[in-house]
């Protein structure tokens, strides 16, 4: 991983679209900053089209689609995407399942659940899996005391012993039965919102991320960039991006961003 300092203003002048993860990348100790929502309108404003790509909830992401200045947003680990249009008042809601079966598959998320809560003393339900619509996230962190590392990687066997995929974020374990993941339905959304083949972009695309559930995208964008808590996982990583700021969470991300924007002062 090369540091971001060196990642050249020429390459930075090509970039028009950032896809980026939520947790522990956007934001810094549990908190979206000001400096780092700051960061997202001026990436907006500069004509630089941005999505978060998170393992967050539905609920949530319905919020981040209408609100925060980002084209849309892809959720629970690319179960879905929304994109809300300002002009037509409408949000556009696609998930990689048809509802019925993610009926089925939240019963068999429930077995699965009560595994975990079991087996494994002191996992806790996510605080926002009333707001999931298709998988389950249990919390070895965010509000609980941390895990041993033995423990998360239990809880992700309990999840694919159960024929579930499962991905260790920062925060929480994510389980979910389906083949989606954060770079297929990033795959989905640049066809269906952008009306190009995310391959046709990748040297105009970066993917900015911190933890083991974003290696799909770190292997796919040749431009990736982890923020610097991307080291905390080095032995948990399939995959390494080819960039890493000097600082952690929010912080690293907003290096990411004013290297894209300084590249653009001056432009003629």
């Amino acid at each position: 991983m090369r540091p971001i300092k060196h990642f050249s203003k020429e390459l930075a002048l090509q970039i028009d679209y950032v896809f980026a993860d939520i947790d522990d990348t956007l934001t810094t100790d549990g908190r979206l900053k000001a400096n780092s929502y700051n960061a997202l309108e001026e990436l907006n404003n500069a004509g630089i089209k941005v999505v978060p790509v998170t393992g967050r909830p539905a609920g949530w992401c319905d919020l981040i689609a209408r609100f925060w200045p980002v084209v849309g947003v892809i959720g629970e680990n690319g179960a879905f995407y929304y994109s809300y249009d300002h002009k037509k008042k409408f949000m556009h809601r696609t998930f990689a399942s048809p509802k019925e079966t993610r009926a089925n598959n939240q019963q068999k998320l429930k077995q699965i659940c009560n595994r975990v809560l079991t087996e494994i003393p002191g996992a806790a339900i996510s605080a926002d899996q009333d707001f999931r619509d298709t998988d389950l996230a249990i919390d070895f962190c965010e509000d609980v005391p941390h895990l041993s590392e033995d423990d998360v990687q239990r809880i992700k066997v309990i999840f694919e012993e159960a024929g579930a995929t499962a991905k260790v974020s920062s925060i929480h374990v994510n389980g979910w039965f389906g083949n989606h993941d954060k770079l297929s339905m990033t795959k989905q959304f640049c066809h269906e919102i952008f009306g190009f083949d995310l391959q046709d972009k990748l040297q105009q695309s970066i993917f900015v991320g911190d933890s083991p559930n974003d290696a799909p995208m770190f292997a796919h964008f040749p431009l990736a960039c982890g923020v610097a808590n991307i080291n905390d996982f080095k032995d948990q990583m399939k995959a390494f991006p080819a960039w890493v700021t000097k600082e952690r969470g929010g912080a690293g991300f907003i290096e990411v961003a004013r290297t894209l924007l300084d590249s653009r002062k001056n432009k003629i």
